[in-house]
């Protein structure tokens, strides 16, 4: 829906509505308007609108249900709900339920102009997640990324470039922000995705078991290795591994990480042989390993190897705007693996 930008006013107050009209027709966008809740409907079956400005109480159908309805057809539409001071709890039940903003009557000119410019900047960005979002289907199904923001829209860019290559990925955030999936979308939507993708926990193992998992043992390396094992390099040769919390490991083991990185070769405990892997690494943490470098914590030559490409994902507080995207999908997925036929939350 690139091009000129179309809004949608709601007003059952005839005056108004041609005075919003007005106003936005002066700053050069395309306006349509309708006095009713019902016919607002009607149009968003008809056509798309980038933003919708709309009328909290009207006598048919109020804002809400304008609000519900567009979302559920249009959601990359912003919806922006006008509001008397009386009405503004129902306009931030109406933020929760998916509006971008609301404005309280009476109004100034400068500030309907603000928000409808933010507003088409927010309805843009949804429609460029969109669009990346539906690139990366393309080529592979989806890991379940959830969100829209603005921040989330960033990430999913470099993921789309970056899973074509080969490139070493560096992933930083707290936990819980969904480094996994994304190191699993990259691996998906690349070259590799019929490969293995191994994950590892580096933080759940000590470093000499860490070691015989990563690089494998031959027999008699130590007590109980009846038999040589393969590790989990050479288990993902030809695809991709991911080492999560990289920032735990030790001295040692970063010594041998950064020799597969750096000759694409490596010798199991015990052995004396060098096994070549053809394996993308992708790793990590929730730490600040730039400030841990400094500190000596860890290696600078293996830092440097490992942030070929830093992608941060932010964590929930930083984008509140993908919480009822990311509320509906759990809803969702606790329906299906459970049989329930939920139809979404009551405010």
């Amino acid at each position: 829906m690139d091009g000129e930008p179309t809004i949608l006013v709601v007003d059952d107050d005839a005056v108004a509505c041609d005075l919003l009209v007005e106003a936005l027709q002066k700053e050069g966008y395309k306006v349509e308007a309708v006095t009713s809740g019902q016919d607002a409907i009607a149009k968003g079956q008809a056509r798309h609108f980038d933003v919708v400005l709309t009328d909290m109480r009207m006598g048919d159908v109020d804002g809400l249900a304008v609000l519900r309805a567009f979302r559920e057809r249009s959601p990359d539409t912003a919806i922006v709900l006008l509001t008397a001071f009386g009405s503004m709890e129902g306009a931030i039940d109406a933020i929760r339920q998916g509006a971008y903003d609301y404005l309280a009557k009476p109004f100034k000119k400068e500030e309907i102009k603000l928000v409808v410019r933010r507003s088409l900047d927010h309805s843009r960005l949804l429609r460029e997640n969109a669009r990346f979002k539906e690139e990366l289907r393309d080529r592979q199904e989806l890991s379940p990324l959830v969100g829209s923001s603005p921040a989330m829209l960033e990430v999913y860019k470099v993921v789309a470039k970056v899973s074509q290559g080969r490139s070493t990925v560096l992933l930083e955030g707290e936990s819980g922000t969904g480094k996994e999936l994304i190191a699993r979308a990259i691996h998906a939507n690349g070259p590799r995705r019929d490969r293995p993708f191994v994950p590892v926990n580096c933080a759940a193992l000590p470093d000499t078991l860490l070691e015989s998992e990563l690089f494998g043992h031959e027999r008699g390396a130590f007590t109980g290795a009846v038999g040589a094992k393969p590790g989990l390099f050479e288990t993902a040769d030809d695809g991709t591994i991911f080492l999560d919390e990289i920032g735990d490991v030790g001295s040692m083991m970063q010594v041998k990480l950064l020799r597969v990185l750096q000759e694409q070769e490596l010798r199991r405990v015990g052995g004396t042989n060098a096994l070549k892997v053809n394996v993308r690494i992708i790793t990590a943490t929730n730490r600040d390993l730039a400030k841990m470098v400094k500190e000596g914590k860890f290696r600078e030559d293996l830092y440097y190897r490992l942030n070929v490409v830093r992608i941060v994902l932010p964590p929930l507080r930083e984008r509140r705007e993908d919480i009822p995207m990311l509320a509906h999908h759990f809803l969702r997925r606790f329906a299906k693996v459970n049989g329930y036929a939920i139809g979404g939350f009551v405010p």
